[in-house]
């Protein structure tokens, strides 16, 4: 790079999270805020919610040249296929313009038979895009969704500055590993990602894998947090952690919308439950990992529970979405910007058949993308929730 402007990383170059923590090395994005994060100690939560999915540096500039040096932390099961590296995608006012991934970084070794974890460190890397037009331009490059980055520098060939305000609607959602990008292709093809793009707002995604367990602090986290329009897709973390019984869930969930409705009175808020998932639709949790798929190299679930069990309070995919569509369709009696999906609608029976879970739990990145393009359809467009509030 013959001239290096070397830009401090600011949060007002980043979009997506919701603070930002200056370490060692830099600074790292969580999407969670600090007093979150200290009322859980649940190491699942912080692992997940300090990976950025739809977190995204945004920059103004000429330059041709853009370095960023991060450090990555990746995750390694044994006995499981490897993992990627995992992606950056770079956006070049608003289009696809190269995408890349950096090697090195510390790895986390989770056994999945045991629970335990092994963390080492390693060294910073580079990521690079070059070749870039020279005019003045809106320059977006997401993080990998599923891989904890801290953020070391950031050099260019020309001076950077913060993309102005460009009006559009903020749209916070949150949900479960699917909803964080389990198995998408990269981070703009998680299906928030693609269904924001199709939608014309700005993303903030509070999907936090095996983490959507109707946590108090979450709702508060979302309640402080700027937004015009907010969806929850709720069911299937309670489902296969076996949570909670359905006494306790439905005074949870009104808890969780209380409190969301404290500081966001009247957005619209879509409530959605999971899509098909067949292991739990009718079989309670916990889910466990398939141990003999471990033993060929593969990463299967399955659900472990009794389904005579739901006489009992027992919760199941199917006992989830009555339980919700009841919810809204009473509390929607007083709160008419309050609205439900049936998470089938997005992927259903006949979806399953084509395009199956390849672990029985995750879409594939074909799913993803067709959860995108619906739930684009049926919530931003036509009479959709989101187009605009009943009141």
């Amino acid at each position: 790079m013959t001239t290096a402007h070397h830009t401090p990383i600011t949060p007002d170059l980043l979009r997506g999270h919701l603070d930002l923590e200056h370490t060692a090395h830099g600074v790292l994005p969580h999407r969670l805020p600090a007093r979150a994060r200290a009322q859980c100690a649940d190491g699942q939560l912080a692992m997940v919610e300090s990976q950025p999915s739809g977190v995204r540096l945004v920059l103004r500039t000429r330059a041709t040249v853009i370095e960023l040096d991060t450090l990555a932390t990746k995750r390694v099961y044994p006995g499981a296929p490897p993992r990627p590296d995992g992606l950056y995608d770079l956006l070049v006012d608003g289009r696809p313009a190269g995408q890349s991934s950096v090697g090195g970084g510390n790895t986390l070794t989770i056994d999945l038979s045991t629970g335990t974890a092994e963390h080492r460190p390693g060294p910073v890397g580079t990521v690079r895009f070059d070749g870039l037009a020279a005019d003045e331009k809106d320059v977006e490059i997401w993080l990998p969704h599923n891989e904890t980055t801290e953020l070391v520098s950031l050099r260019t060939d020309a001076p950077v500055e913060p993309v102005p305000d460009r009006g559009r609607k903020v749209w916070l959602h949150h949900g479960s590993s699917i909803s964080h990008g389990s198995d998408a292709a990269s981070p703009t093809t998680t299906w928030p990602a693609l269904a924001a793009s199709l939608g014309g707002v700005e993303l903030i995604n509070l999907g936090f894998g095996g983490s959507a367990l109707l946590d108090p602090f979450t709702a508060r986290a979302i309640r402080d947090t700027p937004a015009d329009l907010i969806s929850l897709k709720l069911g299937i973390n309670v489902v296969n952690a076996d949570l909670m019984r359905l006494r306790a869930f439905g005074p949870a969930v009104h808890g969780f919308l209380d409190t969301v409705r404290e500081g966001h009175p009247t957005a619209p808020l879509l409530v959605v439950s999971a899509i098909l998932c067949p292991i739990h639709e009718t079989t309670p949790g916990p889910c466990a990992v398939d141990v003999s798929a471990i033993a060929e190299g593969r990463l299967r679930f399955r659900a472990t529970g009794d389904p005579a069990e739901t006489a009992s309070g027992k919760l199941t995919l199917g006992v989830i979405r009555d339980e919700l569509a009841r919810i809204v369709r009473e509390r929607a009696a007083d709160d008419p910007n309050l609205y439900y999906l049936d998470g089938r609608e997005l992927y259903g029976e006949a979806d399953f058949a084509e395009l199956p879970l390849p672990d029985e739990l995750h879409p594939d990145a074909a799913a993803h993308r067709r959860i995108g393009e619906r739930f684009a359809e049926r919530v931003f467009g036509g009479t959709g929730a989101f187009t605009a509030p009943r009141a």
